[in-house]
Order: C-alpha cells, then sequence, then structure tokens
C-alpha cells in the first residue's frame, strides 16, 4: 500500500515539473502597453499594428487586452470584419475590461474595439502566431532596421490598416515572465530529482 501511494506521489510530481517546464517559455503581451486597448491618440507613437509586427507570437503566448468595460471592448474577428470594422458580426466579445486572450494556435488573429469608431481610428490589431514553442526551427528570422530608417507611424484613412513599419529584431517583452519561468523550471527541477532518483 506504502509503495502504491510513493509511485503515486512520484507520477504527480513529474506531471508538475512537465507543467512548469512547458508553462516557462510563455509570455504575456499586454497591447498598447501603458495605454491599453484604447483609440490611438499619440501620432508618435507606434500603432497597435506597428507594435505587433516588432514582436514574435506563438502557441502558448496571451495577449492582454486592458481598457475600460463601460466605455470599450474588443471583438475577435474574422480578416474582412476586421479590414471593414464590421461590429455586428464577431467569432468572440470580450467586455471584462481585462481580457487575456491565450493564442492556442498558429495562423492569423484579428481583433477590433467593439466600438465601431473607435476601429475606424485604428483601434485593431492584427497578429500572427508563427510557431510552436516545441518547434523553434519554424521561427521566422526577423532582420532589423538600418540606422538610418524611422519608424513614422500615421493614421490610415477609415477602414484601412496604417503601414506597416520595417520588420525588426524579434521583441519578446516578457523579460519578467521568462524570469518566473526559469525560477519555476528550477523549483519543478527540485521537485521532481528526488522522483526520478526513486524511479
Amino acid at each position: 500500500m506504502a509503495d502504491r501511494n510513493s509511485k503515486a506521489y512520484h507520477a504527480f510530481g513529474l506531471f508538475i515539473l512537465v507543467m512548469l517546464m512547458q508553462r516557462a517559455d510563455a509570455t504575456e503581451f499586454r497591447v498598447g502597453g501603458t495605454n491599453g486597448w484604447t483609440v490611438p491618440t499619440d501620432p508618435k507613437a507606434l500603432s497597435f499594428n506597428q507594435w505587433a509586427e516588432m514582436n514574435r507570437f506563438r502557441i502558448g503566448d496571451t495577449l492582454l487586452f486592458v481598457y475600460l468595460p463601460e466605455k470599450d471592448s474588443v471583438l475577435r474577428v474574422e480578416k474582412d470584419d476586421y479590414v471593414n470594422c464590421n461590429t455586428a458580426k464577431y467569432l468572440a466579445l470580450f467586455n471584462d475590461g481585462n481580457t487575456s486572450f491565450k493564442l492556442n494556435q498558429s495562423g492569423p488573429y484579428y481583433f477590433i474595439s467593439g466600438i465601431s469608431d473607435n476601429c475606424n481610428k485604428n483601434e485593431k490589431l492584427a497578429v500572427v502566431v508563427i510557431a510552436d514553442r516545441g518547434k523553434t526551427n519554424q521561427t521566422i528570422p526577423a532582420s532589423p532596421p538600418s540606422p538610418s530608417t524611422e519608424i513614422t507611424p500615421s493614421v490610415a484613412p477609415s477602414g484601412q490598416e496604417s503601414p506597416s513599419p520595417p520588420s525588426s529584431s524579434p521583441n519578446r517583452n516578457g523579460a519578467s515572465s521568462k524570469v518566473v519561468g526559469a525560477m519555476g523550471s528550477f523549483g519543478g527541477f527540485l521537485l521532481g530529482f528526488p522522483l526520478l532518483s526513486v524511479l
């Protein structure tokens, strides 16, 4: 009986170790930075799509949309509805003010404000998930812009996307999550070490 309990404990510990290792590399991206999910007002700031193109999104990453729930919302939509700012048709509606959306498959994702006028003022985001975290050979390398290149965002006419900036090196603006992930992996290793010696 004690031997069976010991094996169950070891199996559970190994399961926790695997879960910690899988989560160690996921990154949470706060959409819009400190401004959050809102109509862009600073002409010098990057548009949501320019920001997205400067990052690399992978399966397991999370987008965090922070906004005032009584004044805005987030819609996940198809590409045509994204281009046309169609708020009447959507795949998912979020209005909690602190929306965490997990990117669970590769390919494009399209988000717009639930307020059509906001979307027409460029409160919209297209994200492309490029690879599974376990398959790093699928990652698309980016080349840094030349030193003379400046990224100057401009507001697109109603219903159109902002112009794309030049590609830049990957910015995984999730350094703190990597530190926490590394600590979790180390903790999982310490937990799993006695288990592996018994097995």
